[in-house]
């Protein structure tokens, strides 16, 4: 790996709980001894239970193909789709139709966002007489609790389709496929499983696509032997270990000095007290993320010890958005596009009526870069700090008191 070395990190104690915490951690992950990056487990070469080279190739191979639809409405927008029949799902009456929904939970900004919204174009297409009502379990990022609430779907028999978005991917598999073997339209988005038994999978072009965006960008504007720090939310996540993975890759093919990474919990505080931990040891020159909903603390930790900012890429939350402009960072807002919470309901109610859907519906993903970051603080100028710019709300009932008033 020209030029990259991998130096251990600390913030044991956190890799340990965190670890504990999630039950898809995966096989040769982070230890609590090395503080979840040692020689072995936090090298640069991704793990292979989260690498797959052609769809590592297929993502970023993705991010230039232009999707179908129109460029008003990006959560109808598919990225060379398989359109499927659907006609054995339909209803004579979708107006009438339940539509239930477990969700992982609703808690980081990120969430909490997307579900805002998701609430708000059920309205719209209550209104419609799309579907009929709308009943949401939240697990709170627990999988037993999740796996629960799906098989109390299956068992009311009175979901006409139901929509899942996992906690995680491995442990949520059998869940899924209980609740494909009902006979109801099953709709995952957000996050996979290891499973094609949904009739639809809807997601952004994936994670390696997103991780790919940020370490490109730090890999262009670094100078050779800069060090990276990598914070990390946790591990056993699909999207998320496909972000580290590709990251991996970017960077081990780079002659940046990547410092490992540290596991999070997209706790602000533990960032900044992980990134003071690394100024206290030496100079950190990048900062690559795999959630930036708390890049602002790991800035205030380069406030605190008199650095200069480092380049960064966070995500298209306001409270960086508006750090970005303020401070000149340098900088980027990879994008993991949070208006897919429109889609799994549109999908829900296009199912019901036996339209076509694909059968893995690719949305697009596209990174806001310095020359869009004014345009979309002006768009977002009265949301709150964590809101995210690419919610694509704009036109759904609600606007923008539901969001403003969260």
């Amino acid at each position: 790996m020209r030029g990259t070395r991998v130096l251990l990190a600390g913030a044991a104690s956190l890799a340990l709980m965190l670890t504990a915490c999630t039950t898809d951690a995966p096989e040769g992950g982070p230890d609590a001894a090395d503080g979840g990056n040692g020689e072995g487990n936090g090298s640069l070469t991704p793990d292979a239970e989260w690498f797959d080279q052609a769809e590592f190739d297929a993502q970023l191979a993705q991010r230039d193909i232009t999707p179908e639809g129109s460029d008003e409405e990006p959560w109808l927008q598919a990225i060379e789709p398989d359109w499927i029949d659907t006609s054995d799902f339909a209803i004579d009456d979708p107006e009438d139709a339940t539509v239930c929904f477990s969700n992982a939970s609703v808690s980081n900004p990120w969430r909490v966002t997307g579900f805002i919204t998701m609430e708000q174009q059920v309205e719209a297409l209550v209104d419609e007489g799309r579907i009929g009502g709308f009943r949401v379990s939240d697990a709170a990022d627990d999988d037993n609790q999740q796996i629960s609430d799906i098989q109390a779907f299956v068992d009311a028999g009175d979901c006409d389709a139901i929509i899942i978005s996992p906690s995680t991917t491995a442990t949520l598999t059998p869940a899924v496929e209980t609740a494909c073997d009902s006979g109801v339209p099953v709709i995952v988005f957000d996050r996979g499983v290891n499973s094609d038994c949904m009739v639809t999978f809807i997601h952004p072009i994936g994670g390696y696509a997103y991780g790919a965006d940020a370490a490109d960008f730090l890999v262009e504007n670094l100078e050779p032997g800069s060090t990276v720090l990598a914070l990390r939310i946790l591990p056993g996540v699909d999207v998320l270990e496909h972000r580290w993975a590709a990251a991996q890759q970017i960077f081990g093919d780079s002659e940046l000095e990547v410092l490992g990474f540290e596991f999070t919990g997209g706790d602000g505080a533990a960032i900044k007290d992980l990134v003071s931990q690394h100024l206290q040891r030496g100079s950190v020159d990048g900062i690559w993320m795999d959630a930036g909903d708390g890049a602002v603390a790991g800035l205030e930790a380069f406030e605190d010890a008199g650095q200069p900012y480092p380049v960064i890429a966070g995500e298209d939350e306001l409270s960086f958005m508006r750090k970005w402009e303020e401070e000149d960072l340098t900088a980027i807002a990879p994008v993991y596009s949070n208006f897919q919470w429109r889609t799994p309901v549109i999908a829900a109610g296009m199912i019901l009526a036996g339209e076509e859907v694909p059968s893995e519906w690719v949305l697009p993903q596209n990174p806001i870069r310095q020359d869009e970051l004014g345009d979309y603080l002006d768009l977002n100028s009265d949301m709150p700090s964590l809101h995210y710019a690419k919610f694509g709300g704009e036109d759904l009932p609600g606007f923008p008191e539901a969001w403003t008033d969260r």
